[in-house]
């Protein structure tokens, strides 16, 4: 007598994504964007009365909200992702993580350049008919020649800095001299820089620089600028 088969166990059901509607979405979603931008402000009024330094920890402050509104949006969308109201909430909770969060603290940090909070720099640009072109980092040159450019002190600006900066050209090699048209300028004033190759300078590459100086309230502040030097045989 053959024994029948017994019968497998029932398998489980998979699991059905879930549905998501705009009645169940919408709602919760902007309640979870209303909440991160709520919080993108409360977190900057209250950072900006404690944070008595006009520059530290304000960097800080500006990225801290969208750190923590966009990993842990997402952490709790992905937890309840099966849970349509959790999951818009974590959804409003991302997007108010780039906006107003992310877009607030860049607009902070770009104050903060302006400032001189991020520190100083020295922008090197081309002469375009006699005006002031676009800002370069690179410069071909061949041996024997030279070029004019045109330099300002960036980063900062007078009302932060109201002094006179010293500057001063170097290079890497002797071949190469960097002089500067002025020794003295303020700040985001442009000052010419005249960079000449001697003419037995090997082709190689090398390294041109701009630094500015100002002494400010018995501390010395320092801003610089580079440019990659190609130097090519000399024209015959």
């Amino acid at each position: 007598m053959t024994v029948p088969p017994t019968p497998s166990p029932a398998q489980p059901d998979a699991p059905e994504f879930p549905v998501y509607t705009a009645r169940s979405f919408l709602p919760t979603f902007l309640l979870g964007w209303g909440l991160g931008a709520a919080l993108t402000f409360a977190v900057r009024a209250v950072g900006g009365a404690l944070l008595t330094n006009p520059c530290e920890g304000h960097t800080l402050l500006a990225l801290l909200v969208p750190l923590l509104l966009g990993p842990g949006g997402l952490a709790f969308t992905a937890r309840h992702w099966r849970q349509p109201a959790r999951a818009a909430l974590g959804l409003g909770l991302v997007v108010a993580s780039l906006m107003p969060a992310l877009f607030v603290g860049a607009q902070d940090i770009g104050g903060l350049r302006r400032t001189g909070c991020a520190g100083g720099y020295v922008v090197i640009s081309e002469v375009v008919s006699g005006q002031r072109g676009e800002s370069i980092s690179a410069l071909a040159l061949a041996a024997g020649t030279e070029r004019t450019l045109t330099a300002r002190v960036g980063g900062y600006t007078r009302q932060t800095h109201p002094g006179l900066f010293t500057v001063s050209g170097a290079a890497s090699t002797p071949g190469v001299v960097v002089t500067v048209g002025r020794t003295q300028v303020h700040a985001g004033e442009d000052f010419p820089v005249t960079v000449r190759v001697l003419p037995n300078t090997p082709v190689n590459s090398y390294t041109a620089g701009v630094n500015a100086v100002i002494t400010q309230d018995g501390k010395r502040i320092e801003a610089s600028g580079t440019l990659e030097l190609n130097i090519r045989p000399r024209q015959p």
